[in-house]
């Protein structure tokens, strides 16, 4: 069978395989972003913490290195994070945790000592909303 002219596989393969690429490529810095180092909450003082919501609820909390103030409704540890803001002064974090829900967190700074916390998604099928205000307050026992 004779071929035709305009028909050129191999070319039509190349141009698929760089469209492929170019999409690895594209896709790829989004995944890169996740591993943000959330800097800001490694320079929170360590120590116990009490979390006081807008509505009078109060908690207190061990902070060993600021993560601890993202999944304040989630205790799994299997939750995977995708790091949305990675600032000196705010921090915002989406998480999913398979099987019992997920959440997106925003702390934003005012001192080493005192942060402000906004959450909400999904914990145990039923859906969450959080304002909170965290202010170190002495030693974890």
């Amino acid at each position: 069978m004779e071929r035709m002219p305009h028909q050129r596989p191999s070319i039509w393969l190349c141009g698929a395989l760089i469209a492929a690429a170019g999409f690895g490529v594209f896709f790829a810095a989004p995944i890169a972003a996740q591993a943000g180092s959330l800097t800001m909450l490694n320079n929170l003082t360590k120590g116990e913490w009490t979390l006081r919501t807008r509505g009078g609820a109060e908690r207190k909390i061990c902070v060993r290195d600021g993560r601890e103030l993202i999944k304040l409704r989630h205790n799994a540890s299997n939750c995977s994070r995708y790091v949305v803001e990675d600032g000196a002064q705010a921090v915002t974090v989406q998480y999913t945790c398979p099987g019992n829900g997920y959440g997106r967190t925003s702390i934003r700074r005012e001192t080493s000592s005192l942060v402000q916390i906004e959450s909400q998604g999904i914990a145990a099928g039923s859906p969450f909303q959080l304002k909170a205000e965290a202010r170190r307050t002495g030693s974890c026992s």
